[in-house]
């Protein structure tokens, strides 16, 4: 009964880091549910945007600008997203005078200018209210000056050689960045020995211009060039846009190593905490130590002891990191439809097994462990998974309020039961075997050779390698004589019964 409970629980902690890691990222754990569907929630509106403009009639040099619009937002939205940030562009279609085109819930709005060359670009992102009072009159405008100043809110006319868009950001198709930065750059040298006062609209739209919209904290949308705008508008005019045709663009795609890191990071330090809990020893503490200060195994630590050199919280770590990353791919369909759903108990236990199996195959190359002990516990492993997972199952449906809690409680029965079964039935295979002879496909090994203390009564001589021994001095001793009486001592028949039992790990032999 103890060493069967010992067992369960050794298991049971061995899977725990890893499947409260796997609960964190999957279904159970709404974080992870909900920073995959939040990703590609964005990537569907990015889609629905551009492709309302299904059968609009304005010319594709004129309609890449606004699909440009909402191609900046989406993307930006997205990568946010898959950054778990909560700031989001919105493209405000706005006609107004000075209007943004972008605006944002961290504090930047954006213009866009998407022009045939990179000097119309920077030209109308440069472009002074003075300018554009002047293609009002050319475009038949009434109003004089003060009115028309007036009715966009300007009190002096001091504000007329401003730029329009002042205090935005600048964004321009990415192919003619470089171009339009070098022609304000000769803007700015030839105004300012001409004309003084017309320096600041260009210095300012050259100190804001870019390429795309960025939060500078980590979250920028995809550069977008003139050429890439006119094929966006072609096909939103014809209602085709897919984002991962046109610029690969899906969550299994965004989901790389990087973000995966990122996101099961602190999936990995739970199950570490976890291990540290469960099982104690100085040298978990040493090991933790020393990743803290490294940040990784030592090379010839490892040559020399394997998987060993990683153990207690590093290899909970491990565990725990792995299982979340599976999970989070898994929920965003990277492994395809039928995992989407897997329930994270499963993987949580699958990382597990491997690792362990990893571990066992290192002992057995290096001559440290059997074929036979590692087949052993392997399978002693699956049959305490199946007894595991589903017992954590029955857990989860009776503790439906404490999802964690009543899958680890279940689990955790489940561990120990499944490790009496397999007791129960190690021990049934091995009398079967006894019996029978059978090997089971090699799991059990049959030694047929008799002991020697067997062999020495049936009184055959057996051969033994010649040994080296050093004399010893013996000091001589003096003995009184003695009397003793003879014996009669009748000749006897000896009977040794033999039987066939266990005399190994999985394996059977001759027994007295």
């Amino acid at each position: 009964m103890t060493r069967g409970f010992s067992d369960g629980y050794n298991f049971f902690q061995k899977t725990a880091g890893a499947v409260v890691s796997s609960f964190e990222g999957g279904s159970f754990g709404t974080d992870r549910a909900i920073y995959v569907g939040s990703v590609e929630d964005e990537i569907t509106k990015l889609e629905d945007s551009i492709n309302k403009f299904f059968g609009d009639n304005t010319p594709i040099k004129q309609l890449k600008g606004d699909v440009a619009e909402f191609w900046h937002a989406g993307t930006f939205n997205i990568n946010a997203a898959t950054n778990e940030s909560a700031h989001r562009a919105l493209v405000d279609r706005s006609n107004e005078f000075g209007s943004v085109d972008v605006s944002s819930n961290f504090g930047k709005s954006f213009g866009l200018k998407y022009y045939s060359t990179a000097v119309d670009s920077a030209k109308q992102q440069a472009k002074s209210i003075f300018e554009r009072f002047k293609e009002y009159e050319h475009n038949g405008g009434k109003d004089s000056l003060d009115k028309y100043l007036s009715d966009r809110h300007y009190t002096s006319e001091d504000v007329l050689n401003d730029p329009i868009y002042s205090g935005q950001i600048r964004v321009i198709p990415t192919d003619q960045l470089k171009s339009a930065a070098k022609w304000l750059e000769d803007k700015i040298k030839t105004e300012g020995v001409k004309r003084p006062d017309q320096v600041k609209r260009y210095q300012d739209t050259l100190n804001l211009l870019r390429d795309r919209i960025s939060d500078n904290d980590g979250n920028e949308s995809i550069p977008l060039s003139k050429e890439d705008a006119e094929k966006l508008a072609g096909l939103a005019k014809e209602g085709k846009f897919n984002a991962k045709e046109f610029a690969d663009i899906s969550a299994p795609e965004l989901l790389n190593m990087e973000m995966l890191v990122k996101a099961s990071l602190k999936a990995g330090m739970s199950a570490a905490v976890i291990s540290l809990v469960l099982k104690v020893g100085p040298e978990i503490f040493k090991s933790v130590d020393y990743l803290i200060k490294n940040g990784e195994i030592e090379a010839e630590q490892f040559k020399k002891v394997g998987f060993a050199a990683v153990t207690g919280a590093s290899e909970g770590f491990v565990r725990g990191s792995v299982a979340a990353a599976i999970t989070t791919c898994c929920k965003a369909g990277a492994f395809g439809i039928a995992l989407k759903e897997i329930n994270p108990g499963v993987i949580g236990t699958i990382v597990a097994m491997t690792m362990n199996t990893m571990k066992n195959a290192y002992q057995v190359s290096i001559g440290k462990k059997t074929r036979t002990e590692m087949s052993t516990e392997l399978i002693r492993d699956m049959i305490v998974s199946a007894s595991s997972l589903t017992l954590g199952a029955v857990g989860q449906v009776v503790l439906h309020e404490l999802p964690v809690v009543g899958y680890l409680l279940g689990s955790f029965v489940g561990s120990v039961v499944g490790t009496f079964i397999y007791n129960a039935g190690y021990k049934a295979a091995l009398s079967f075997c006894t019996e029978t002879g059978v090997t089971l496909f090699g799991l059990v090994e049959q030694d047929y050779k008799l002991p020697d203390d067997i062999i020495k009564e049936m009184g055959l001589e057996t051969f033994e390698f010649e040994t080296f021994t050093t004399e010893t001095f013996e000091p001589e001793s003096f003995a009184f004589d003695t009397f003793e009486t003879e014996s009669i001592q009748p000749d006897s028949l000896g009977i040794t019964m033999l039987r066939r039992g266990v005399i190994g790990v999985s394996k059977i032999g001759y027994v007295e």
